[in-house]
């Protein structure tokens, strides 16, 4: 990795890298955000952070820290958040259950504002169409500000 995009180590969140992408051309996009990721309950869940260096993700990193630290609660948060926003009426508790179990977090997103957006994916199928998940957004005292639907 070369100075112009240098790497973030991180104790807890690992080696974060400014995300690229190559294109079929050869060519190389490069992103304005770093990117890795952590294991959560033995499997790996990826990590956006907006910012094009260090002195812009670093800052951000004590509050993915915490985040991460309490993914269990805030996933279980997210998806209630999910199926509160797209109910006609209350959620039934087997409802909020079902959800918890068939939406999986896939990834964390630091917003450079502070906003935390966690990103869900439908498991089974049957609750967002193809290439389309939920997006659930976190403010500062992890409340729930949003919920969105991103493809």
């Amino acid at each position: 990795m070369s100075d112009q995009h240098p790497i973030v180590e991180d104790d807890v969140l690992g080696t974060l890298v400014r995300a690229t992408t190559e294109l079929s051309d050869g060519e190389i996009l490069t992103h304005d955000w770093y990117a890795g990721s952590v294991v959560v309950d033995g499997g790996d869940l990826d990590l956006m952070i907006e910012g094009t260096g260090p002195d812009r993700v670093s800052p951000l990193l004590p509050r993915l820290r915490e985040v991460v630290s309490r993914i269990d609660a805030l996933r279980r948060t997210a998806s209630d958040a999910v199926v509160t926003r797209f109910s006609t009426g209350e959620p039934e508790t087997h409802e909020l259950d079902e959800a918890a179990s068939d939406l999986t977090l896939e990834m964390i997103e630091a917003a450079a504002d502070g906003t935390i957006i966690l990103h869900l994916n439908d498991d089974c199928g049957e609750h967002f169409p193809e290439d389309y998940w939920p997006a659930v957004y976190l403010g500062p005292d992890d409340d729930v500000i949003d919920v969105t639907i991103e493809s």
